[in-house]
């Protein structure tokens, strides 16, 4: 049996060749350089240090050596993956540096930039509106009352002081509910609610009511088939035409402005005697611009109407007319919100466009 053969050259093996070695160095070296990114820089890793790359095939050869071989060939092959592995390191370090670098410049935060959110709802100017005038009355002690939107026909009419044969009864201008003899309607104004509260609370009585009417107008610019109103009612010993005009007066300065009054001018309502029409001093000129297009240079806005509760509504309600006197009052909430905004067309109040709630914020 022979010895091992001692003189064994691993140069000869052509895995542990010096210059082998040296050009597995050079092209892993170039294979690193030319990584432009990380995932290229992985697949020379695996291509010049996986376990198929000519320096981990040249390490698997040097087992087989003879012990005198096996060091000068360890050797050898540990520089060259030394050397490998460092310009890995090398480059690694390179690119990631490059991709901190392009991350903080395309994802980079401008925090003065003003946050893109989503548009919010808002509440219906209309009825922010409703709800400015509830609180000026509660401001005032009074209450706010509520009542049907469908009601009965001697709620609408009869407690009110409407003969029989009065033109609002008529199809023309009051939407009936079906069938003919139901008794029922849609309310044409919230004055029932006076009488409602006349009977379910008595008096004294200081109420307002904020709510929805109804009557067969055309839709046009000034016009709806279904509108809103502010109506109120004081009914109390000794209350006078003074006390509605102070009244008045106290909303017309709470809604637009220190300083705007109102003047009453004769007029008739079944259910007030006397009765007046009411008229907003011009908050826009204030009655000193001849060319004032809010007011046509009258210097007065024609706001709503008004007076001294009727006796008969008095006393179809259960209440002495002879001890308690009232007065009440009515007005468009729709058309104080054109005259306090300046919106030239009621369609636009209706339509929904979320643009035109949106002006309004919060407040109107």
């Amino acid at each position: 049996m022979s010895g091992p053969n001692t003189s064994y050259d691993p140069v000869e093996v052509a895995a542990l060749d010096p210059a082998h070695l040296e050009q597995a160095v050079t092209d892993a070296l170039a294979a690193f350089d030319a990584a432009q990114n990380l995932d290229e820089l992985k697949a020379a890793r695996a291509a010049h240090q996986g376990d198929k790359s000519p320096l981990a095939l040249a390490n698997r050869e040097i087992g087989a050596l003879p012990p005198s071989a096996k060091a000068e060939a360890g050797k050898r092959v540990g520089q060259a993956r030394g050397t490998v592995g460092q310009a890995l390191k090398k480059r690694q370090a390179e690119l990631e540096a490059e991709r901190d670098e392009r991350i903080l410049v395309d994802e980079a935060v401008d925090v003065t930039m003003t946050p893109g959110r989503r548009p919010l709802g808002r509440r219906h100017p209309n009825e922010l509106m409703a709800q400015r005038i509830a609180d000026i009355l509660v401001g005032m002690g009074w209450e706010i009352a509520e009542g049907p939107e469908v009601e009965a026909e001697w709620f609408n009419f009869d407690a009110l002081n409407f003969d029989e044969d009065h033109p609002a009864r008529q199809m023309q201008d009051t939407f009936y509910i079906a069938p003919e003899d139901s008794g029922l309607v849609l309310r044409t104004h919230t004055s029932p609610v006076q009488a409602r509260s006349l009977l379910e609370r008595g008096v004294p009585l200081y109420v307002g009511c904020i709510g929805r009417v109804y009557r067969t107008d055309d839709l046009d610019a000034t016009h709806m088939p279904a509108f809103h109103q502010i109506e109120g009612i004081a009914v109390d010993e000794g209350i006078t035409m003074a006390h509605l005009k102070g009244t008045l007066d106290r909303m017309a300065s709470e809604l637009f402005g220190e300083g705007i009054t109102t003047r009453l001018r004769p007029s008739f309502f079944p259910f007030t005697e006397p009765s007046a029409e009411m008229d907003l001093r011009c908050f826009v000129c204030r009655g000193e611009d001849p060319d004032c297009r809010a007011c046509s240079g009258t210097g007065w806005i024609e706001w709503g109407g008004c007076g001294m509760v009727n006796r008969n509504v008095l006393s179809a309600c259960g209440v002495d007319p002879d001890r308690y006197t009232g007065f009440a009052f009515g007005m468009g909430i729709d058309r104080a919100l054109m005259f306090r905004s300046g919106v030239s067309d009621m369609r636009e109040i209706i339509e929904g466009d979320v643009r035109f709630d949106a002006q309004f914020g919060l407040e109107v």
